[in-house]
């Protein structure tokens, strides 16, 4: 069985015989992959009346510690989203009542986000079913192959300089 990358390894080489587009393989793989399984949590997301973006933001502030509560800059390097994105995507939570920001005790610099009560109540009914459907999404895997996929998937993380959360 063949795949859309093995079409366009044969294109290549109809018309640059010859030419190692090996790469293309891993990296066209992995950006088609990502992009698959993106549509389908959307899909699932959607069903619940969540953005994918609105799930990531929550989900990161409830496994952020038992307060459900994080900074701004913590939040934004969590989410690899720009500062004034993350604004836009509070605003839009706050008004939804999922979330509270309020100035760090302190610090009035320092912007406080925190999951309130409706925000903790939906990302925690959602989060099984997410989980329940991103299985569903990797099913055609066993066990061992998603284990040595996630831990091939780790080294190229690593080499790439994806090591940390933090900024």
């Amino acid at each position: 069985m063949t795949d859309a990358v093995d079409e366009i390894f044969q294109q290549w080489e109809r018309i640059r015989p010859g030419v190692d587009v090996s790469p293309m393989g891993v990296v066209g793989r992995v950006s088609r992959a990502s992009r698959l399984l993106e549509r389908g949590v959307k899909e699932f997301l959607a069903a619940q009346g969540l953005e994918a973006w609105e799930f990531d933001m929550l989900a990161t502030l409830l496994r952020s510690g038992e307060s459900a509560t994080m900074c701004m800059k913590d939040l934004s390097a969590a989410a690899m989203v720009s500062p004034g994105a993350l604004t836009n995507r509070m605003d839009h939570l706050v008004d939804r009542g999922l979330v509270t920001r309020r100035p760090a005790p302190g610090n009035r610099r320092m912007i406080l986000v925190a999951l309130t009560d409706e925000g903790r109540r939906v990302t925690d009914e959602v989060l099984e079913g997410h989980l329940d459907n991103e299985s569903r999404l990797l099913s055609a895997l066993t066990a061992e192959d998603r284990d040595t996929l996630a831990a091939l998937l780790r080294k190229l993380l690593i080499s790439l300089g994806d090591t940390s959360l933090s900024p």
